[in-house]
């Protein structure tokens, strides 16, 4: 199992552009149903900091899940966005979960 943890935040005026291209992700992974790619996003408190956390099966999920056209998009639009913090990414290694992922 692979685990990505991403966190940065975006200028005021983006926010609602990176919430339509998450949505893109999450509508294209929906459509695509792999079931080793667990993908999540959520806004932080102050409004523009984004943390996404993927569980993924494997190398090969996570490429799946870069190589999606929708994905591709988002980091593109994201890089060019001239972020206030740039992203910190941790991949975590899981001790315990009351969950199975794969």
């Amino acid at each position: 199992m692979k685990i990505v943890r991403v966190q940065y935040t975006t200028r005021p005026e983006y926010v609602a552009t990176n919430q339509r291209n998450i949505a893109a992700v999450v509508a294209e992974l929906k459509t695509l149903n792999h079931p080793g790619i667990k993908y999540t996003a959520w806004l932080l408190p102050d409004g523009k900091t984004f943390m996404h956390f993927d569980q993924l099966e494997n190398e090969a999920a996570h490429l799946v899940l870069q190589g999606l056209d929708s994905f591709k998009k988002f980091a593109a639009e994201l890089a060019a966005s001239a972020l206030e913090a740039e992203p910190v990414l941790l991949q975590p290694t899981l001790v315990a979960s009351t969950e199975t992922y794969f």
